[in-house]
């Protein structure tokens, strides 16, 4: 399980950093390293592309996992170089660019899409695994999430627009209800699919999210 990024085009990043002319790179260890969008190579790479339109680099680094705690202990080592930029550039997801600059002044900024988290199926391909919507329901459809496989989220059956297996809305995907059907008789549970399941609590997904739990002292 990881989080999966894209590279933002570069005439973007341009201009996200337009006011800049001194920049700091951080990458990920971790997920953008995995992904091909934020290990040493593309630091690099991102490195020269800068350097190509007039930027300067004061500097770079990748961080073993950008959203861990332990960035704070990197950032303060790496002090001198930060300090010289004008602004920090970040090749890792949305969490890791929010933890960047939660520990230091200066404007930080995405060089990455975040997209969802899900897992690697093949090289270069990726699928959603979860939506994280605060109410599992996993248990009701035999560890296949309706929400993440079927296009429109349906939770009580389909929709009856597939065709030979696949979905209307996306034809190159295999009909989630479908898999979950088969999968449920597969594991002789088929009874599942007839029970009702009463409409999602939204009010689980409001923004932003926080949860509570008690610790042992």
């Amino acid at each position: 399980m990881k989080t999966i990024t894209a590279s933002k085009p570069f005439d973007e990043i341009q201009e996200i950093i337009s006011r800049a002319e001194r920049i700091y790179l951080i990458g990920c260890g971790t997920c953008a390293t995995m992904c091909h969008t934020g290990g040493e190579a593309e630091v690099l790479q991102m490195e020269d592309k800068l350097k190509e339109i007039g930027k300067m680099s004061t500097g770079w680094m990748v961080i073993p996992i950008v959203c861990d705690e332990l960035t704070k202990e990197a950032l303060r080592e790496n002090a001198k170089a930060i300090q010289h930029s004008e602004c920090v550039l970040v090749m890792s997801c949305a969490f890791g660019v929010q933890t960047i600059a939660n520990y230091i002044d200066k404007p930080v900024y995405p060089a990455l899409d975040t997209l969802f988290v899900g897992r690697k199926d093949s090289p270069g391909h990726y699928s959603q695994i979860c939506l994280q919507c605060g109410q599992c329901v996993l248990g009701q459809y035999a560890g296949i999430c309706p929400l993440t496989q079927c296009a429109k989220g349906l939770l009580n059956g389909p929709c009856g627009g597939s065709k030979n297996g696949k979905c209307e809305q996306e034809p190159e995907h295999d009909c989630g209800w479908i898999v979950i059907y088969e999968r449920l008789k597969k594991l002789g549970e088929l009874d599942k699919i007839k029970e009702f399941v009463p409409p999602k609590d939204y009010s689980k997904m409001k923004r932003p999210r926080t949860f509570k739990v008690s610790e042992a002292v």
